[in-house]
């Protein structure tokens, strides 16, 4: 049966309501795609049946099934190159001199799906700055969905997902082979720490954040989830930490925001708001 746009507008509604995230009403057909994995797992036969329960719904479970199910967890290892190369020559060298002192970096990859952003940046640290392995060094992942998080921490993945930007030298050093997948070393996953968390909830976590990675996320925000998401990463970055966003996006936010651009990329820095 076919979507109705009235119950095609309500689960947009429930998306939005929950994640921040906008589904475009050109897109509506992946509700009947996606959502079949949530109507599996409540023994329901049709979207029929799900929208009435949702209707129905006193708590707010079936609710977050739904947009953790119309999340997009589009990721790769090193992805967008040029974000890493700017971490690796400009904004980590600066950060590392910077924090001399302490001994403590703390990195937030937003919206990290299945943890390969993170893993990226730890094996990236390893890498090229192994005077951290002193340091207290601790990298974030959140993420919407609880599904996702899990495979971050279980740190497994197929071959297709290696092979996808991850040079096969850093394959060998970082990573096991457990059967048909590569579990992530040890001492990799051990600075990696993910939650489940929704960005348009987001509160500071623990102490203030070196750098905070939230890309290719907000193109599906409307402007005043953009908005209350970037206020929020505003009072998480430490006053000389840097905001990198995907390469399409922008905050739109002068009073907020410092655009600083470079060669291959563009980072933002947090305005002092008195």
């Amino acid at each position: 049966m076919t979507l109705s746009a009235i119950d095609a507008d309500y689960l947009r509604g429930v998306v939005r309501r929950v994640s921040g995230n906008h589904v475009d009403p050109t897109r509506d057909y992946l509700f009947e795609s996606r959502l079949q994995r949530v109507l599996r797992n409540k023994g329901m036969h049709s979207l029929d049946q799900l929208i009435v329960a949702l209707r129905a719904e006193v708590g707010s479970a079936l609710r977050h099934s739904v947009a953790e199910a119309m999340t997009i967890n589009e990721t790769s290892f090193f992805r967008d190159t040029a974000s890493f190369d700017l971490l690796r020559d400009e904004l980590l060298p600066a950060l590392v001199a910077a924090r001399a002192g302490s001994r403590v970096l703390r990195i937030w990859s937003a919206a990290s799906s299945s943890g390969q952003e993170a893993y990226s940046i730890a094996m990236l640290l390893r890498e090229h700055f192994p005077s951290l392995a002193a340091w207290r060094v601790e990298i974030f992942g959140t993420d919407l969905s609880a599904e996702m998080v899990d495979r971050a921490r279980a740190g497994r993945y197929q071959r297709i997902e290696v092979n996808r930007g991850l040079p096969a030298r850093l394959l060998l050093k970082h990573f096991v082979r457990v059967d048909d997948e590569w579990e992530v070393a040890s001492d990799i996953r051990r600075v990696c720490h993910f939650q489940q968390r929704n960005l348009c909830d987001a509160l500071p976590i623990g102490e203030p954040f070196d750098i905070i990675l939230l890309r290719n996320v907000m193109i599906y925000f409307p402007e005043e989830t953009r908005r209350k998401v970037l206020l929020a990463m505003h009072r998480s970055l430490a006053p000389d930490g840097a905001l990198l966003l995907g390469m399409s996006e922008q905050p739109r936010m002068d009073s907020h925001w410092d655009t600083i651009l470079t060669p291959k990329s563009v980072w933002y820095r947090p305005v002092r708001v008195s």
